[in-house]
């Protein structure tokens, strides 16, 4: 998809210096420009690359003036990055804007849709499914019996929803996700052996809720395990039966979180942290990557290490820990000096 200078420039409401009719059909970093791409330059310490650039369309600030002669076509806007990440938001729109429904499928006579959906090729929309208006499901997504997705959400290919999972508005679920599947419930009879627990709840996911690729969120034991509103999961996290996620709540690739937590509101949780079931976090925790969560945590509380603790003790008592054996042999040093001195 192509587009003109003059084009975008009314999009943003800047103004453009320059061929109005020149059109690009891409983005690109302002170093890295080809002909027919479009850059943006908002750190002055690129600011020489806009003097070199093949780029056909950079977007400048309005106060920007060459001192040299440049090739690309500028677009002069109050705020360039606020300006691009703009351009970003509409372009995806523009290619997401598929609608229709694509053959073969298979959509039970009792699913229901509403107004502007896409279905993808191979999907399968079970029985009493519910899909709002405007929802797109993507080329091979398994929607289980009773599932609920609301107004704007999409479903990337390759996504399992099971059944009874509800989804809210304007959430994204990326490709490779499972939702609702068995939480990990099993109980040892008298010789030891595992007799599975029955998983009969479900997964409520919120508004406005990202799901990174390859995550997966089982369903409740009893109940639901809840994704509020806002929150915010990167690619292959596990979240655990019964768990709940706090608002506006961000977790990085790798976390682990064990059945019948609880995480607070506006949380920020590192790469590869652990968290052991049946605890409390508190609001506005920070949880630093690779740490390890064996309990209940307070509103506010910064973390790191394993077992976690306070971030500020952590990094002083890192200091000790990488000179750990210099210090035993300077303990031992003292040892033996004291034992020759008795």
């Amino acid at each position: 998809m192509k587009f003109k200078a003059n084009q975008i420039a009314e999009i943003l409401e800047g103004q453009v210096v320059g061929d109005g009719n020149v059109e690009v059909d891409r983005l690109s970093k302002i170093e890295e420009g080809t002909k027919g791409s479009l850059t943006f330059l908002a750190n002055p310490k690129y600011t020489s690359y806009i003097y070199s650039t093949n780029a056909s369309i950079c977007i400048v600030g309005d106060d920007f003036e060459a001192q040299e002669e440049i090739k690309t076509t500028l677009i002069k806007v109050a705020q360039p990055y606020e300006a691009f990440s703009k351009l970003l938001e509409y372009y995806n729109q523009v290619k997401l804007s598929k609608s229709g429904i694509e053959e073969p499928n298979f959509i039970d006579s009792s699913a229901s849709y509403g107004e502007d959906v896409y279905i993808g090729a191979f999907a399968y929309i079970g029985k009493n499914v519910k899909l709002g208006n405007h929802v797109k499901i993507y080329p091979h997504v398994y929607i289980g019996d009773n599932v609920e997705i609301d107004d704007h959400s999409i479903v990337f290919a390759g996504s399992k929803i099971y059944s009874e999972t509800i989804i809210g508005k304007h959430s994204v679920i990326h490709g490779g996700c499972i939702i609702g599947a068995d939480g990990f419930g099993f109980s040892p009879d008298d010789q030891g052996v595992y007799k599975k627990v029955p998983q009969i709840g479900n997964v409520i996911i919120g508004d406005h809720v990202d799901v990174g690729a390859g995550t997966t969120i089982d369903r409740a034991t009893l109940g639901s395990t809840i994704i509020k509103d806002g929150v915010k999961l990167d690619n292959q996290i596990q979240i655990a039966h019964n768990v709940e996620i706090g608002e506006h709540t961000a977790i990085a690739a790798q976390t682990g979180i064990a059945g019948s937590t609880k995480i607070g509101k506006h949380c920020l949780i590192g790469g590869q942290v652990g968290i052991v079931g049946h605890v409390q976090i508190g609001d506005n925790v920070r949880i630093q990557a690779q740490t390890g969560i064996g309990r209940n945590v307070k509103d506010g509380e910064v973390l790191q290490g394993t077992p976690a603790i306070n971030y500020g003790d952590f990094n002083k008592s890192y200091v000790h820990f990488k000179n750990l054996p210099e210090i035993v042999r300077n303990i031992n040093k003292i040892e033996k000096q004291l034992n020759k001195d008795e």
